[in-house]
């Protein structure tokens, strides 16, 4: 078993929750959420943020908006639309349920023979 590989996996399970989250504050700008997410050791790999923003879209959860730049091209800057806020509440739910759950299960300790 390959410890990296599953630590890998582990972030990647909440990285939607995380991006929904970080959107859910305010217009957010994709840099933004790249420099939060990997400062938070969640993500580090800007060619996923893209394509999940894509998918997120396209589900109807964020929309953007493009904003003029005073250095350089347009921006788009995200937001959380009804849908998506009602999705992550739904969200905010299940993790709370899951972080009871496996502090129950990581609290136990071994037994000793």
């Amino acid at each position: 078993m390959n410890l990296e590989n599953t630590q890998v996996q582990m972030r990647k399970g909440i990285l939607e929750y995380c991006i929904l989250h970080i959107i859910s504050r305010g217009e957010v700008y994709a840099s933004d959420m790249l420099e939060e997410l990997t400062t938070a050791k969640i993500m580090v790999v800007e060619g996923t943020l893209y394509p999940l923003l894509t998918r997120l879209r396209k589900a109807g959860l964020v929309e953007y908006k493009w904003v003029e730049s005073n250095s350089g091209p347009p921006r788009k800057y995200y937001t959380l639309t009804e849908l998506g806020m009602d999705f992550l509440n739904s969200l905010d739910s299940t993790w709370k349920d899951l972080v009871k759950s496996t502090k129950l299960i990581t609290s136990k300790k071994a037994k000793v023979n």
